[in-house]
């Protein structure tokens, strides 16, 4: 089934492992939450290694440096080189570099991640804007950015210097909670200025182009926990994902996804990369899963049977995602839900 026409998450006979020979993770919500391994993780994805699965690390989150990213994966027992992580950081870096001069100086308003990304593609990090840029990049800074680096962004960009962001994500799981993500950051200068940034990152082709040239891929499988640029990004790529639901996407956003943000498989957590999917059938215009059947009565998603959760989430996916066709669903669905526990 082509991810333009998905009506229902796809079925697998074959683990998943199997079936793609290179897992192309994110972190944030997937592997990792404020720092700390998400449930199952570490074993899934030394699982999944162990049996010939290649896995690279894919982050839209610019702050920190691929080794430093791998590092801490090796800290939380998932074993990781630098090689292995692709950040939205070096997207734009490269992004930059095809449109400025060699050695040009480019204005920083982010983290180390950015700084170390500019210089591997020759290009000369500075923090004034009088310091004559070629270029602005912004990047996700950590809480500690403070309100002069939007300040000296404004400054560049009202004199002409084009402007070039990692990603546009507004939002970054913590171990607290949701905190601001570099969009929110990009919509201080964006009101500021008028202007609109050139973005790398995820969900956009900057970042997959960055991906795939990086780890060879022949067969990806995107595996995330947001709509918006994990499946997004596999969509617009043309390749398949899965999505866990271990991070910001819930059952009912899932239920509510327009074309676009339908994952190709959906698991609980990374315990899904070691496991076949099972498939979504249909009869008389209800669609099943395990012991479960969905369909659409009045307008609202009705599910009756027993199983799995997951199972029953599967069936209400494609009863949801048929019924909208090209649009975003709107039904009812919490009594649904209520009885998956979800």
């Amino acid at each position: 089934m082509s991810e333009q026409s998905r009506t229902r998450p796809s079925g697998s006979a074959t683990a998943l492992n199997e079936t793609y020979d290179t897992a192309l993770l994110d972190l944030d919500g997937v592997v990792y939450a404020g720092g700390e391994a998400i449930a199952h993780a570490v074993d899934s994805l030394g699982t999944a290694r162990d049996a010939g699965m290649r896995l690279a690390y894919v982050t839209n989150n610019a702050l920190r440096t691929p080794e430093a990213v791998a590092e801490h994966l090796t800290e939380l027992g998932v074993p990781a080189d630098a090689a292995d992580v692709i950040t939205s950081a070096q997207a734009v870096a490269r992004l930059i570099a095809e449109q400025v001069p060699e050695g040009a100086r480019v204005l920083v308003i982010g983290g180390e991640g950015l700084r170390v990304a500019l210089r591997e593609r020759g290009l000369e990090p500075v923090e004034s804007a009088d310091e004559d840029p070629a270029a602005v990049a912004q990047g996700y800074g950590g809480p500690d950015l403070t309100w002069g680096r939007f300040a000296e962004a404004c400054v560049a960009i009202s004199r002409g210097v084009p402007w070039f962001a990692s990603n546009t994500d507004l939002t970054i799981p913590s171990a607290r909670g949701i905190m601001p993500g570099n969009g929110a950051a990009v919509e201080v200068v964006r009101i500021a200025t008028g202007a609109e940034p050139q973005v790398a990152g995820k969900p956009l082709p900057p970042m997959h182009r960055e991906t795939v040239l990086r780890t060879g891929a022949k067969r990806p499988l995107v595996v995330g926990d947001r709509l918006d640029t994990d499946i997004e990004g596999a969509f617009a790529g043309g390749v398949d994902s899965l999505l866990v639901l271990t991070g910001v996407t819930d059952a009912a956003r899932l239920l509510a996804a327009a074309p676009r943000h339908r994952p190709t498989y959906v698991d609980a957590d990374l315990r899904g990369l070691l496991t076949g999917q099972p498939e979504v059938t249909e009869a008389d215009g209800a669609f099943g899963c395990g012991g479960w059947t969905a369909s659409v009565q009045g307008g609202v998603l009705a599910l009756d049977g027993d199983g799995a959760a997951l199972d029953g989430l599967r069936a209400l996916c494609a009863a949801a995602w048929t019924d909208a066709g090209d649009g975003s669903c709107e039904l009812e669905a919490g009594k649904a839900l209520a009885k998956l526990g979800l």
